[in-house]
Order: C-alpha cells, then sequence, then structure tokens
C-alpha cells in the first residue's frame, strides 16, 4: 500500500515524504519491524511518537501519525502519514481490505479462556492451506486491524482471535473483519468486572455468533452450559464439540501422560499434544472441526498438525531444570477458569518432589473476586499441594482459602518477594506453577528460577 493509498483510505494526509512510498508490512513495535514496514505510532504506555525516528532509520517507509512532529531526516522512499486518531485510521484500513477481499474467509475465535491457544492450534491446521493467524495475543482494537494488514496478498484464510472486555468489542472487530466462521471456547468469569457475571459475559460472546453470514459456521462448546443460549443468536449452521453425550462431534477417552499431555480420541482418530494440560482437549477438539468442517482438512491431517504445536509464551510453559526442578510459566494471564486448569495440570504431573504453585491476583473479577479466589485457595488444599506462595493482596484471600489444607503457605507483596520465597522452598525435583493476571509481572518469578541454576556457584 503505497502512502497516498494509505492517507486515502484512512482519511488522512501526506504530511511529508513520497506519495509512492510503499509499505509492505504493518507494525506497532519499532524494534521488531520489518524493512518497508508501516510504523503505527500507537498512544499507549508510551507514546509512539516518541520512536517515528528510530523506526524510520531501522528500515520503515512510512510511518502513521496523529500529530505534526518535527522536521526529521526522510529517504527518498519514506513518508509520514498523518490522521487524527491512529487506532481508528488502522480500523479504516483493515475494514477497507476486507472489502477488497471477498473471497477471503475469516476466523474468529473468542472465549472467556482458551482464545489464544485454540488460534494457536487453529493456525498449525491450517498453515499447509496458506492461512494466516495473528501474533500472539493481537486480539483488540489494534491488534486485530494490524492482523488483518498483515496478511499476506495471497491468504486464502485468516484465523482471528478476538477479546472482550465491555459489551460491543467484539461486535466492533466483527465490523472490521466480517468473519464467516465463528469459535466460542467458553463462558466464564474473565472480565467480569466490566461484563456482569457470566451472562454478561455471554452477551458479549454473543456478538460474534450475531454477526456471522446466515452461510456462516458457528462451532461451539458442547460442555458448556451457555451453548444453547449462544446457539440461539446465529443465523449460521452450528456445530458443538465436546465431552458431552450431546455434541456434534464428541471428545472420548481422554487422557495425561506423566508431563500432562493430553491425549483423546475425535472422529475416530487418536490426538496427542504437547501441550501442558487436560483443558487443551477442549481447545484441540474446537480447531480440529473448524477445519475439517470449513476447510475441509482431514482428520488424520489435523491430528497430526495439532500434535506438532507448540504453547504460546508464557502459556503452561513447560521447562525442566538441570536438577530435575520443573518450572511451569502460565503467568500470561489469569481467570478462574484457567486457575483451575493450571492447578489441575500441576497436581497431574508425575515428580520425584512436591507439587508449588505461586499464585497472584485474578483482575477485574469485581463482585465476583472474593470468591473466586478463596476458590482457588480451597483447591489448592483439594489437590494437595504441598506449598502456597500467595502474591498481592487479592492473592492473599489465596491463601486465606487454602487455610490449613496445605502444608506450606506463604503471603507475599510483590514478584520480587515471590521469588525470594520461591528459592527457599523450591528443592530439586519439585514442580513449580506460576500464575497471575498480567499485571502481577509473575513471569519473572519462573525466569528467576530458571537462571537459578546457570547463576549457582
Amino acid at each position: 500500500m503505497t502512502a497516498t493509498e494509505i492517507a486515502r483510505r484512512a482519511d488522512g494526509v501526506l504530511a511529508a515524504g513520497s506519495p509512492d512510498a510503499i509499505a509492505t508490512s504493518w507494525e506497532f513495535d519499532s524494534r521488531k519491524l520489518e524493512p518497508g514496514a508501516c510504523f503505527v505510532a500507537l498512544h499507549g504506555n508510551r507514546d509512539g511518537h516518541d520512536f517515528v525516528a528510530d523506526a524510520l532509520h531501522e528500515g520503515a517507509s512510512v510511518a502513521l501519525v496523529s500529530r505534526p512532529l518535527a522536521a526529521m531526516r526522510l529517504h527518498d522512499d519514506q513518508a509520514l502519514v498523518q490522521v487524527d486518531d491512529v487506532v481508528d485510521a488502522l480500523q479504516a484500513l483493515a475494514t477497507a481490505m476486507r472489502a477488497e477481499r471477498p473471497d477471503l474467509r475469516v476466523v474468529a475465535v473468542t472465549g472467556s479462556t482458551g482464545k489464544t491457544s485454540t488460534k494457536d492450534l487453529l493456525a498449525a491446521v491450517l498453515a499447509p492451506l496458506g492461512g494466516h493467524a495473528n501474533a500472539a495475543s493481537f486480539n483488540n482494537e489494534f491488534g486485530l486491524p494490524l492482523t488483518m494488514l498483515n496478511a499476506p496478498e495471497r491468504a486464502p484464510m485468516i484465523v482471528t482471535e478476538m477479546g472482550e472486555r465491555f459489551p460491543g468489542d467484539i461486535a466492533a472487530l466483527c465490523a472490521i473483519a466480517k468473519p464467516d466462521v465463528g469459535v466460542v471456547t467458553n463462558v466464564g468469569l474473565a472480565h467480569a468486572e466490566h461484563l456482569g457475571g457470566p451472562d454478561g459475559v455471554a452477551e458479549v460472546l454473543a456478538e460474534l455468533l450475531e454477526a456471522l453470514p446466515a452461510s456462516g459456521l458457528a462451532v461451539l462448546n458442547a460442555d458448556d452450559e451457555q451453548t444453547p443460549a449462544l446457539a440461539a443468536r446465529t443465523s449460521a449452521r452450528v456445530v458443538t464439540v465436546g465431552q458431552s453425550a450431546t455434541a456434534d462431534f464428541r471428545v472420548d477417552s481422554v487422557s495425561v501422560d506423566e508431563r500432562a499431555r493430553a491425549s483423546f480420541v475425535l472422529a475416530d482418530t487418536q490426538f496427542s499434544l504437547q501441550l501442558h494440560g487436560a483443558h487443551h482437549v477442549g481447545n484441540a477438539a474446537l480447531a480440529a472441526v473448524v477445519g475439517h468442517v470449513a476447510f475441509d482438512v482431514t482428520w488424520s491431517d489435523a491430528a497430526r498438525r495439532i500434535g506438532a504445536a507448540s504453547s504460546s509464551h508464557w502459556r503452561m510453559d513447560l521447562t525442566e531444570r538441570s536438577d530435575g526442578t520443573i518450572v511451569i510459566n502460565d503467568a500470561y494471564n489469569a481467570s478462574p477458569d484457567s486457575m483451575q486448569a493450571a492447578l489441575h495440570a500441576l497436581a497431574s504431573l508425575a515428580v520425584p518432589g512436591r507439587r508449588l504453585a505461586v499464585l497472584g491476583d485474578m483482575r477485574e473479577l469485581g463482585v465476583h473476586s472474593v470468591d473466586a479466589h478463596r476458590h482457588v485457595g480451597r483447591l489448592v488444599a483439594t489437590l494437595k499441594l504441598d506449598a502456597l506462595i500467595a502474591v498481592g493482596d487479592l492473592g492473599a484471600l489465596i491463601a486465606e482459602g487454602a487455610g490449613d489444607g496445605v502444608a506450606v503457605v506463604r503471603s507475599v507483596a510483590d514478584a520480587n518477594a515471590a521469588l525470594a520465597a520461591a528459592r527457599e522452598i523450591v528443592e530439586p525435583g519439585d514442580a513449580v506453577l506460576v500464575k497471575a493476571s498480567r499485571a502481577m509481572d509473575l513471569q519473572e518469578v519462573a525466569v528467576g528460577l530458571l537462571a537459578q541454576e546457570t547463576t549457582a556457584p
């Protein structure tokens, strides 16, 4: 897309440079962009405008900005495009791109938990067909447009992930992406503070189903009690997947090995995952059914591709130290459902030592927060885990819920204190799960524990 085309589609102006400068990719991190990229100057925790010069120096051909910048040196093949609002402009560009590609198939994955893992597994299933998927968890008002714009020109399908924090979020993303296949992983308490509990969560997830065309496909979790109500919200064809006897595609023979890697049978086909935790069975089954029903992928091919897939960053990342200590970094985010899944995975590990959980605040649960944190603590005790390090003000409620049911309980203020406590408690052969909402930065505990053996004398 040339600078002139970007300005026209985004209702902006060419502020400086060549109108023929061509953007071949889109990036908001100046450290990660490829030569020829359009650098998008987002204003978040840091103002992207402060990095425009760096981006151009690193090879960006165009910078999309929302305010005038001091005169800077541009090469003959570089340009600045100025718009009123960068995110609005990005959405307009992605919407225009989608309108110009009526042949493009778009899959949208949403749900309270499991979105990214399901998206990753589905991306693996569709990769040989030329499918494109969003990086990491690019599932919001700027991540989804970037996914659309970065899709190769000849990609026949795009797998998108849609996050929800407020009513209307998913409807707005659907207006850009125009999905024809929709996947809802489950309905839980994630972001309940803003959405009003499970019913409110279901309401915003239904925005995806309502956006599907009558010729589209909705793939839903047969084991979720909200699924019948969700199915009634769409005119698209609905198929259900799960262990329930009512599922259109039924999952059977679920098992986990000594490293909590799950296996199951679907459509008379054996699936064996590299991912850790039985909760990935549902994610994998959803991905397999979408691949088979919507894109004619054979069950055997789906099983092979899913079996080779790996986990995303900080999502049940299991690493074993040379002394036999296992560290599970699941610190990307946390909700009651994902906490439960991770704790069950920890409990299922076969280890010579003990099982310890380092757990912190689950944010944005509103009136459900106190009970949800205490429930996690009770689960730690029920699963007979050996030690708990509870982090943060809400983490203290996890410790309270565990009570006397866990032999060792420490309550600490932050990630640094959690790492110090873990280093005191953890012994060779133990298994340690680290999990909390992203704002708690508990990945630092996992990183510190894995670095410990390389720094020890």
